[in-house]
């Protein structure tokens, strides 16, 4: 079993900056495909950005150019810089590994509240 332990959040002014982690135990990080996903109260979860165990990124349009993901497989973590933010990125924002070892795997963090307010 894989535990994703996410830190980071909090409450931030429009135009300020937070940056996500996400510590995963166990050993299968480096060869899965890391992500986080958010969801805003009334909406459907959604996802903001993805990386691959070969570093290929993928964002969501609404955060391309302000947000980055990054890993350190090194240290099991996974990174979400937030920068520009706006009261609509707003939301709780998971972190997920997923990948395939002789069956598929899907593990999901607890979330760590974003809120961006003046």
């Amino acid at each position: 079993q894989v535990q994703l332990v996410e830190s980071g959040g909090g409450l931030v002014q429009p135009g300020g900056s937070l940056r996500l982690s996400c510590a995963a135990s166990g050993n299968i990080f480096r060869i899965s495909t890391t992500s986080w996903y958010r969801q805003a109260l009334g909406k459907q979860r959604e996802l903001v950005a993805s990386i691959t165990n070969r570093d290929s990124t993928n964002y969501a349009d609404s955060v391309k150019g302000r947000f980055t993901i990054s890993r350190d497989n090194a240290k099991n973590t996974l990174y979400l810089q937030m920068n520009r933010l706006k009261p609509e990125d707003t939301a709780v924002y998971y972190c997920n590994i997923q990948g395939q070892i002789l069956r598929s795997y899907d593990y999901w963090g607890q979330g760590t509240q974003v809120t961006v307010s003046s």
